[in-house]
């Protein structure tokens, strides 16, 4: 049976970032993945556009991954709020929060370049793919992971295995933690569109009954687009031929940008709140969307992955130091204690304002064009908005704040 101090189970954007950043450290690494990174149906890697915060891109500076990234991200320089139909908007600008941008626009199939380049060319991670997890064993200072693929099946050990396989986990089942689910009953439709005027690093985010309606920033003017729509109206909202797809969509967003002249192609995701109830068990760490999957609004779920990743490396950084094992209780339990502040108020705070928007009363309607009118007015209320959508709250691990770890 092979053995690895680490196995990370699930090769996609936040196991592969947690691979990177915990490679300095000297631990033997192996990375698990069912789906090869180029293939059709990875859905880390596809045509969406990531927005990442000030401090996510800080912890991909920390980790070597922004050289890669840099040229090909763009920069988000204001934040535009406000809701279909409604009155009320709010501008936020980095300049209020000491910023030059709130952080970047990636495209994810470009990250996923830059990120499995590092994978492969760190000398202690083994990058296992495609291969499929079939059985987890616990017990002693090691679990046993079975590994099932066309060559046959194979055993795997490891001090610490780290699930990150996705919403639908496969290790968090195995090792039976509960979760609590929602369904929005929603369904992002994302696609590129180029508008006629450029978008000047400007992100826009439109409330609607059906979610939101938000325009991102991309290269050249390229604007990534994220539209939810009810799940009910997905499949044809999808058939729309372009044109008539232009059109719906220039119906909700208006004219800020000019017409929409072009449309990329289409994917769509249904929308879910999928929690763990808790996120470390014996020697296993919960972590990303197995962990948290969260709805888009202020496209907060890779952000509060990447959070995670860089205070487990950071906290794996510490006991290596000590001599600690990496799967030891004590370490697992210091990482989720540090976790759940920054979680749960991500997690409420995203569901908070999905349900909020989607209510369909007046007087949800009048909180909700109150609110937005008082941040407007307030600087105070705009800087906290801005450090919530930037993730800057709770305890931030030294990555965010651009520091590197040293074993």
């Amino acid at each position: 049976m092979d053995k690895h101090d680490i196995v990370i189970v699930g090769g996609g954007l936040a196991g592969a970032s947690l691979a990177v950043a915990l490679a300095p450290l000297g631990y033997s690494i192996c990375v698990v993945e069912a789906v090869a990174p180029r293939a059709a149906e990875q859905p880390s890697y596809d045509d969406r556009t990531l927005a990442l915060s000030n401090g996510s891109c800080r912890i991909l500076e920390a980790i070597g991954l922004w050289d890669s990234l840099g040229a090909d991200a763009t920069p988000i320089r204001q934040v535009i709020v406000s809701e279909l139909h409604r009155p009320g908007r709010v501008v936020l600008d980095p300049a209020e929060v000491g910023l030059a941008a709130f952080g970047h626009v990636v495209e994810a199939r470009r990250f996923g370049v830059g990120v499995m380049q590092a994978v492969q060319a760190a000398a202690n991670i083994e990058f296992v793919c495609p291969v499929t997890v079939s059985g987890i064993e616990t017990g002693g200072e090691m679990l046993t992971l079975g590994l099932e693929s066309e060559t046959g099946a194979r055993d795997l050990g490891a001090r610490l295995v780290v699930a990150a396989d996705g919403a639908d986990s496969f290790i968090r089942e195995q090792m039976q933690i509960p979760t609590r689910s929602r369904d929005y009953g929603q369904t992002a439709v994302i696609c590129n569109v180029t508008p006629e005027r450029a978008h000047e690093g400007r992100a826009f985010e439109c409330f609607t009954p059906s979610g939101p309606f938000a325009v991102l920033p991309h290269t050249g003017r390229r604007c990534g687009l994220v539209w939810s729509v009810e799940s009910d109206d997905a499949e044809r909202v999808l058939g729309l031929d372009d044109t008539e797809f232009l059109r719906q969509a220039q119906r909700r967003f208006g004219a800020r940008l000019g017409r929409f002249v072009q449309v990329g192609e289409r994917s769509a995701y249904p929308l879910r709140l999928v929690r763990a109830r808790y996120d470390t068990a014996d020697r296993l760490v919960v972590l990303g969307n197995a962990a948290h999957a969260i709805h888009p609004v202020g496209a907060q779920g890779f952000n509060l992955a990447l959070r995670d990743a860089a205070t487990l490396a950071e906290v794996l950084a510490d006991g290596d130091r000590a001599r600690e094992d990496p799967g030891s209780a004590d370490l697992l339990r210091q990482y989720s204690e540090w976790r759940k502040p920054d979680q749960r108020g991500t997690i409420a705070w995203s569901d908070g304002l999905t349900r909020l928007f989607a209510h369909r009363s007046l007087l949800a309607s009048g909180v909700r064009t109150a609110g937005l009118m008082a941040h407007a007015l307030s600087p105070t209320l705009r800087r906290r908005l801005a450090n919530r959508y930037m993730g800057y709250h709770g305890r931030i691990p030294r990555l965010a704040l651009g520091e590197p770890l040293s074993p």
